[in-house]
C-alpha cells in the first residue's frame, strides 16, 4: 500500500508493508509495535529521545480527555470541514500531532461530512505517537521533525499546526496550491488568571497577525470561554502544558499548587491561510 510519507533519506515514495515502510532504493523503516514509523534521520536528532516524555504525554492526554479544549477542536474541525468539502479524498497533515486529540477529531468530522480523508501525523515524541496510532488506526503516524517533513512536494490539501513549532517554509512546500493552513495560537489573555497567580506583574501574550511567504491570510476564528477548575490536579495539569512550566519562579509555582479552585479565561486565535 502506498504511504502518504516519502523516504527521509532519498525522497522517494514509500510503500507500507505489514512490518515496515520501504522505498525503491531499499531504505527500510520498521513499523513500531504501536503502529507508527520512525522517519527522523539520526543526523536530524538533537537528543537521544526527543519530544515530550511519557509523563508529559500522560498528563496532557488526561487533561484533554476532560474536554477543556473541546471548543478549539470544534472550531478547527468546522473550519477544515468547510474547506475540504470540495475534495472527496482530502489529504490532511497534522504537524506536531501529539497524542492525536485534534487529529482524531478532524478524521471524525471529515468522515461525518461523507468524505474519505487520508491523514498523516508527525511528532518528535514516540510516547505521544503510541497514543495517536492507537486512537486513530486509520491514520499514518511518524516520528519526524516539522522542519524536515517526510512528505512529497504539493501532496497535502490541509495542514494544521496546533501549538507546535512553525515551519512555514516546509508547510508551503508540502501544501498544494490553494491548500489550507490552520495555525492556532493563544490569545492575549489566555490563562490570564493563572498568570496573576504565578507572577507579581503578569503580562499579556503578544498577539500579532503574521504573514508568511507562499501564503495568503484569509481570516481568524476567535475562541473565547471561561473554565472553572475545581481540583489542584486539573490546575497543575494545565500549568504543565504551558510554557510557564519552564520559566516560572518556584514561589509562583507554590502559590498555584496551593489552589484547589481557579476560574480561568481560555482564548485561542485560529488563523486560516491559503497556499498561493
Amino acid at each position: 500500500m502506498k504511504s502518504l510519507f516519502c523516504c527521509p533519506l532519498c525522497g522517494a515514495p514509500l510503500e507500507r508493508e505489514p512490518d515496515r515502510w520501504l522505498c525503491p532504493g531499499r531504505h527500510s523503516f520498521d513499523r513500531a509495535a504501536a503502529g507508527y514509523v520512525h522517519l527522523l534521520p539520526a543526523n536530524k536528532k538533537h537528543s537521544q529521545d526527543p519530544g515530550d516524555d511519557k509523563a508529559m504525554v500522560a498528563a496532557r492526554s488526561a487533561f484533554l480527555e476532560k474536554g477543556w479544549y473541546a471548543p478549539l477542536r470544534g472550531a478547527l474541525c468546522q473550519a477544515v470541514a468547510e474547506y475540504a468539502v470540495n475534495f472527496p479524498d482530502p489529504v490532511l497533515v497534522d504537524s506536531g500531532c501529539g497524542e492525536g486529540y485534534y487529529t482524531a477529531g478532524l478524521f471524525q468530522a471529515l468522515s461525518a461530512a461523507e468524505l474519505s480523508p487520508q491523514i498523516a501525523g508527525v511528532d518528535l515524541s514516540k510516547a505521544a505517537l503510541r497514543r495517536a496510532a492507537k486512537r486513530l488506526p486509520e491514520g499514518e503516524f511518524a516520528v519526524a521533525s516539522a522542519y524536515h517533513l517526510p512528505l512529497p512536494d504539493k501532496s497535502a490539501d490541509v495542514l494544521v499546526d496546533i501549538f507546535s513549532p512553525l515551519a512555514a517554509g516546509e508547510f508551503a512546500r508540502v501544501l498544494r496550491p490553494y491548500g489550507l493552513f490552520c495555525y492556532a495560537v493563544p490569545s492575549a489573555r489566555h490563562l490570564w488568571e493563572m498568570t496573576e497567580v504565578l507572577y507579581s506583574n503578569p503580562y499579556e501574550n503578544p498577539v500579532k497577525r503574521e504573514d508568511y511567504p507562499g501564503f495568503l491570510w484569509r481570516n481568524v476564528r476567535e475562541i473565547r470561554y471561561t473554565v472553572d477548575f475545581n481540583s489542584s490536579a486539573d490546575i497543575m495539569a494545565l500549568f504543565g502544558m504551558t510554557p510557564y512550566a519552564w520559566k516560572t519562579p518556584r514561589e509562583g509555582v507554590a502559590r498555584l499548587e496551593g489552589l484547589d479552585r481557579l476560574s480561568c479565561q481560555i482564548g485561542f486565535d485560529l488563523h486560516l491561510y491559503q497556499k498561493i
